[in-house]
């Protein structure tokens, strides 16, 4: 309770406050790439629930030739790249915490085609609410491997108390100011998880001859 109290209050007094700063966003982006300015992706909540995520629109929707759409590299635009620097991109996602899907802090919640792909551990990360930044995120952010991510979230879920949510918020914003961990080589923000395989050993991230994820927008 106290941790929804203090979600719902620090929400909507940042709201208020940047509320300059979502319309300069809004009307820049509208400016550079158009519209949609926001995007909504559904993504998998407490227990699994699934609900819609919103984030200000950093790609755009080019394509090849064959109408399949280009890597994450080639969409991105300078001003996605700049707002995902110091993570203005995630401002939207204080109407999550409004509404109670997303709490400040708590695993990231991931792509829906995941959810399949879990073992019975990993789905454990579901077992509290999912948050704007978390443990894994001042912890390497999307510079780790996807076991070390899991690793740490479920460290968080075993772990999680109001003074280690404040030790985290805090340390997020150190991250935020040094622009540590935003994406892995080559990626907009980190390859895809493709599961594990029979022996439990996971598969190769490597997408080639897959479709990436359009709009693929995690972290």
């Amino acid at each position: 309770m106290v941790k929804r109290i203090f979600d719902f209050i620090c929400a909507l007094l940042l709201l208020i406050i940047f509320i300059p700063v979502l319309v300069i966003i809004m009307f820049a982006i509208n400016f550079k790439m158009g519209s949609p300015v926001f995007i909504k992706q559904l993504r998998p909540g407490y227990q699994g629930k699934l609900f819609y995520l919103y984030k200000f629109r950093t790609m755009t929707e080019e394509v090849d030739k064959y109408g399949k759409l280009l890597d994450d590299q080639q969409r991105i635009t300078p001003l996605g790249l700049w707002l995902r620097k110091y993570s203005l991109d995630e401002l939207p996602q204080l109407i999550n915490v409004l509404k109670g899907d997303i709490s400040f802090v708590g695993p990231r919640p991931l792509l829906v085609k995941y959810l399949n792909r879990y073992t019975p551990e990993q789905y454990r990360r579901h077992e509290v609410k999912p948050g704007i930044t978390g443990w894994a995120q001042v912890n390497g952010r999307n510079a780790l491997t996807w076991e070390d991510k899991f690793s740490l979230d479920l460290w968080y879920v075993d772990n999680y108390n109001f003074w280690l949510d404040l030790k985290i918020l805090w340390l997020t914003l150190v991250k935020v100011v040094k622009s540590e961990g935003i994406s892995q080589d080559g990626w907009a923000t980190m390859p895809e998880f493709l599961g594990y395989d029979n022996d439990d050993s996971i598969r190769n991230n490597s997408l080639e001859n897959k479709d990436k994820d359009s709009l693929n927008e995690d972290l």
